[in-house]
């Protein structure tokens, strides 16, 4: 079960970020891709052949649409709650490498939940849960834990200091987060998640290069995983993260150790930077071919 963080992101393509200061830039086709953290994690679930629910809080608006639209052709079970403030979007400029700068819409409101009588019985059929840094998300956790349900969550580029991702990376069985705001701190946040909260394992993605993991019980210091070469020229690195979070899941409710799920996280990462809008959703048999071999052509 995914929860929160599905909407729609506008890409703008253009040469170089920085964008330089002008009145007009001519750039290509702007164009519309209903996804987001939240979708993308339960699209690129689905197509491993993984059940898969999402449950979130969108408008009943025309962005909102787009969003059903996705997800019935992905086959994702989708319960949406309906929010006055409307469906999410995001503005994200990408260069010619395909690297991003993301403008987020975070319209919800700050007293915006999601019914108890509504998540509850969904909960209560999930083996897993993959909580997004939705605001009314942090109030499921006390119903999680008491279910023994395992929850895993995407801090995104926390820095360590912004109070709204730490209940998140407190309260979470498993973590992920970039680095690419931590830099060279990275090793010494996966340790203070560990030592502070219930987490097992920490992730840190880092892009080219690969990932780091870290454990409880696998000493002081993140094991490196190299990032795996995509099977097509980059085309765009949005969803590349929420990919490689799939790739991890599936991994471990396969029953696969940690560094085997990161090696197949790597996978559906790059396979997710060979076409637009998160829209290269990697399938089982080309991602276990892929984690064998360690090139995605496989």
């Amino acid at each position: 079960m995914v929860v929160g963080g599905s909407g729609v992101d506008t890409i703008v393509r253009v040469d170089a970020l920085p964008v330089p200061l002008a009145d007009s830039v001519m750039v290509g086709p702007i164009e519309e891709w209903a996804g987001q953290t939240g979708g993308n994690v339960a699209l690129g679930a689905r197509a491993l052949g993984l059940d898969v629910a999402l449950l979130d809080c969108i408008g009943d608006d025309p962005v909102g649409a787009l969003v059903r639209e996705r997800l019935a052709e992905g086959d994702v079970e989708f319960h949406p709650v309906i929010s006055p403030a409307g469906t999410r979007r995001a503005v994200n400029l990408v260069d010619a490498k395909g690297r991003r700068m993301s403008f987020y819409d975070a319209r919800d409101p700050e007293d915006l939940r999601m019914p108890r009588d509504f998540y509850l019985p969904r909960l209560r059929r999930a083996r897993h849960v993959h909580l997004s840094i939705m605001h009314f998300t942090r109030f499921l956790y006390d119903d999680i834990e008491a279910l023994g349900v395992p929850v895993s969550t995407d801090l995104h580029d926390w820095d360590g200091l912004a109070e709204h991702q730490r209940e998140f990376a407190l309260r979470s069985d498993l973590v992920f987060f970039s680095a690419a705001t931590t830099g060279d701190r990275a090793p010494e946040l996966m340790r203070r998640i560990l030592r502070e909260g219930r987490a097992s394992t920490v992730v840190a993605t880092a892009g080219a290069e690969g990932s780091y993991l870290l454990t409880r019980d696998g000493g002081p210091d993140p094991y490196h995983v190299p990032a795996t070469v995509p099977s097509a020229p980059v085309v765009d690195t949005n969803g590349a993260g929420d990919a490689f979070v799939t790739g991890f899941l599936f991994g471990r409710l396969d029953g696969r150790d940690d560094r085997a799920c990161a090696r197949l996280g790597a996978v559906a990462g790059a396979h997710a930077c060979t076409a637009p809008g998160s829209t290269a959703l990697i399938g089982r048999d080309a991602l276990l071919a892929a984690g064998r071999s360690g090139s995605p052509e496989a």
